[in-house]
């Protein structure tokens, strides 16, 4: 699935804030969408906490960092405490959303082929264009900082 250049598919999720978050809520802001399989896991866990680490950094760059996944609101909240994570994760029980975004369905996984979560991020502009798409993330601990880089030279770019 390639997105880059196409308007970002609309979502209406739950959030770990309690509210309902939809891609319109967003309008005027840069939004760093990252999907990951699940809560609590080691790859998903240093993806998160670096994301974590730069939110500050990814702020004062315009842009807002949200989590998705299949998991439970309760699930959330606890990975959200446990980690001190300072943005929202999104509940996306039947993965319809992570479909749309090409984050679900089949995938290598310990040799096998398998149906479930794919770890993937998708940047989304202000005017709700994907203007950037990682499919696949080979290495979810150093991902976070391959985000920041491609904001940094967006930056340059203005």
């Amino acid at each position: 699935m390639f997105l880059e250049g196409q308007p970002a598919p609309n979502f209406s999720l739950q959030g770990s804030d309690a509210k309902t978050h939809t891609l319109k809520d967003y309008a005027g802001r840069i939004l760093v969408l990252f999907f990951y399989p699940r809560d609590n896991t080691p790859g998903c866990t240093a993806e998160a906490v670096g994301f974590a680490k730069l939110q500050p950094l990814f702020e004062q760059l315009g842009a807002v960092l949200v989590g998705v996944s299949k998991d439970s609101l309760k699930s959330h909240a606890k990975f959200s405490a446990d980690f001190k994570l300072p943005f929202t994760l999104l509940s996306d029980p039947d993965a319809s959303v992570m479909k749309a975004y090409g984050a679900y369905g089949e995938k290598q996984q310990y040799g096998k082929t398998t149906i479930g979560s794919i770890r993937s991020t998708v940047v989304i502009s202000p005017d709700g264009m994907v203007i950037k798409h990682w499919p696949k993330i080979p290495k979810a601990s150093e991902h976070p900082d391959k985000v920041l880089d491609f904001f940094k030279m967006l930056a340059k770019g203005r």
